[in-house]
């Protein structure tokens, strides 16, 4: 069996803080990006964000400005998955959460490939609901993940009762497999793998 990874690849990127990956979108006409969370950087805006009522009903992290720090804390230390600000036209506006798929809780659902990786994600800012942007910061990930040459498959399990998010996941290659019971949801699992994606053009 190939060994686990520990740390995610590291991509192009200017090393002062900015974007590690970037891509223009044609279709949206704006450039998109991706930077590593920072604590210090980010902490208020995250907070702000799990606070937003279209935010709440799906990752319940409505809590307390110390008991969020800790979770991020905790998070941000623990390396099976990678935290990213996603940026539209450099402002920061989504949040993804990249992450080793055999090293997660959703590993026990299926049996994953060590290089397996899935992906969680959310429009934070109100004003860019509604507008078409959350596919093509999707697909802008899972660009970058499949860089990972060894990654054949993509994972997701947005909660079943987010209708848009699996619309979202759909759309974008992912195909349904099971609803799972986690400890915080009735998660619909979905895989995407990268002969799909690349052969049926979704990620063009």
């Amino acid at each position: 069996m190939a060994s686990t990874p520990k740390m995610r690849p590291q991509l192009s990127g200017n090393g002062l803080g900015g974007a590690v990956y970037e891509s223009y979108h044609a279709g949206i006409g704006r450039m998109i990006g991706f930077r590593p969370v920072s604590l210090e950087l980010d902490f208020e805006r995250l907070l702000r964000w799990q606070h937003e009522p279209h935010v709440i009903p799906f990752w319940k992290l409505n809590i307390s400005e110390q008991a969020y720090r800790e979770h991020l804390e905790a998070f941000l230390a623990d390396d099976h998955q990678t935290l990213y600000i996603g940026l539209l036209g450099g402002e920061p506006m989504s949040y993804f959460e990249a992450y080793w798929a055999n090293r997660d809780i959703i590993g026990r659902y299926y049996d994953p490939h060590p290089e397996d990786q899935g992906i969680h994600l959310l429009i934070g800012e109100p004003s860019y609901l509604g507008r078409g942007y959350a596919a093509p910061l999707l697909k802008t990930m899972m660009r970058m993940l499949l860089q990972h040459g060894r990654t054949e498959k993509l994972v997701a399990e947005p909660d079943v009762r987010n209708d848009k998010m699996i619309h979202i996941f759909s759309s974008c290659g992912f195909e349904w497999s099971q609803d799972v019971e986690l400890p915080d949801k009735t998660g619909a699992l979905m895989f995407a793998s990268r002969e799909r994606l690349i052969g049926g053009g979704f990620l063009d």
